[in-house]
C-alpha cells in the first residue's frame, strides 16, 4: 500500500513538472528566440489565396512573408509571419519566435542593431 502511494506521488510530481515546463515555454516567453531578417517584397503573398474570406481568426493578418532569417549566431531558418500590410522594402526586422507557436512579434531595427554574425549575411546599406 505504501509503495502504491509512492508511485502515485512520483507520477503526480512528473505531471506537475511537465505542466510547469509547458507553461513557461509556451506562455511566458522564456523560450523566445530572436531572429533577424530583411524585407523582400517579392516574397509577400496573400494569406489564404487571392480573394479568400478570412475565417482563420488570424487577427486581420491578410498577408504573409516567408523569408530567410538568422539567429544571433548566424544560423539560418526560413520563417513565415503574418502582416496586415506590405512592409518597407529592404527594412531589417527583429522577429520574436516562440517555439511551438511561431512569430509572436516583429519590430524594425537598424543595420547596426543586428548582431555581427547576422550583419555578415547582409551588405551594409548605403546612405542614399
Amino acid at each position: 500500500m505504501k509503495k502504491t502511494w509512492l508511485i502515485w506521488l512520483g507520477a503526480a510530481a512528473v505531471v506537475i513538472a511537465v505542466i510547469i515546463l509547458c507553461y513557461t515555454t509556451f506562455f511566458t516567453g522564456s523560450g523566445d528566440i530572436a531572429y533577424y531578417t530583411q524585407i523582400d517584397n517579392s516574397k509577400l503573398s496573400r494569406a489564404g489565396g487571392q480573394g479568400a474570406i478570412d475565417l482563420s481568426g488570424n487577427g486581420g493578418m491578410d498577408w504573409s512573408y516567408t523569408l530567410p532569417s538568422y539567429d544571433k549566431d548566424g544560423g539560418e531558418k526560413d520563417i513565415t509571419f503574418g502582416v496586415s500590410r506590405e512592409l518597407r522594402e529592404g527594412a531589417f526586422l527583429r522577429l520574436t519566435v516562440r517555439p511551438g507557436r511561431g512569430v509572436m512579434t516583429w519590430a524594425e531595427v537598424q543595420y547596426d542593431e543586428l548582431p555581427p554574425a547576422v550583419q555578415g549575411h547582409y551588405g551594409e546599406p548605403s546612405d542614399d
